[in-house]
């Protein structure tokens, strides 16, 4: 009885818990968030446009509050800490984010989110952490990429790292234009380049399924082998 009462006990402080952290309990039981495209690729299938954001931060004692800007589909989320830009005398800071409206394509990058203009009416004084969602239908990015015209100049930055399911982040300390992708090259003749780390987990996938047909036969051999032993 007082190890049933100990189990009864602890199913109950595991649901409570759950409850009480419902969206982290939930990760990996739903399905992906669609992402909204302004260029959706042909497996995007029904596609909503992306959205755009605005905040306005306050400037208390010559200092702006702790923000955040977000586009309304999520898709895009910039964190400031107090005192993140230079306030010179403002009582408010306003932050647009919108995405930008054609489908550039820079050399020797692969973009696989949109590009998204950030905008203040202030310059950023402290680096502010940025997020960006991807879409499972293309590649992995392995960095976020910035600039101030989104036709030339782009570099990648900080130390870009993935932070949760379908989800990049980095820090930055200036504002413009910003995409996540992946450095892409020239595919040699007949050659096939998938970028973003995606070719090795498949060569690895291929030879896994080589090495199990090739050892088919030696089983199917063994199993009939058994038998006419055993009868001897």
């Amino acid at each position: 009885m007082k190890r049933a009462a100990l189990l009864a006990l602890g199913v109950v402080l595991y649901a409570v818990a759950a409850w009480m952290v419902a969206p982290g309990f939930y990760d990996g039981i739903a399905p992906p968030q669609p992402y909204n495209f302004t260029c959706p690729p042909p497996q995007a299938g029904a596609n909503s446009k992306p959205s755009s954001g605005h905040v306005d931060i306050k400037v208390i004692g010559g200092v702006s509050d702790a923000s955040s800007a977000y586009t309304d589909d999520g898709q895009i989320v910039i964190g400031f800490l107090p005192g993140a830009f230079e306030a010179d005398g403002k009582n408010t800071i306003s932050v647009d984010i919108k995405p930008y409206p054609t489908c550039p394509h820079p050399a020797g990058i692969q973009f696989v989110t949109n590009i998204y203009q950030i905008s203040a009416t202030a310059p950023l004084a402290k680096a502010s952490n940025l997020d960006m969602l991807f879409s499972n239908l293309l590649p992995d990015p392995d960095k976020i990429y910035s600039a101030t015209d989104p036709t030339d100049g782009w570099q990648s930055v900080g130390n870009a790292q993935p932070t949760r399911p379908s989800v990049i982040s980095t820090q930055t300390s200036s504002l413009g234009y910003f995409a996540a992708g992946y450095r892409s090259t020239s595919p040699s003749s007949g050659a096939v380049t998938l970028g973003g780390g995606q070719t090795l987990p498949i060569i690895v996938a291929i030879l896994i399924v080589v090495v199990i047909l090739a050892g088919l036969p030696v089983a199917v051999l063994k199993r009939r082998s058994g038998p006419r032993r055993d009868r001897k």
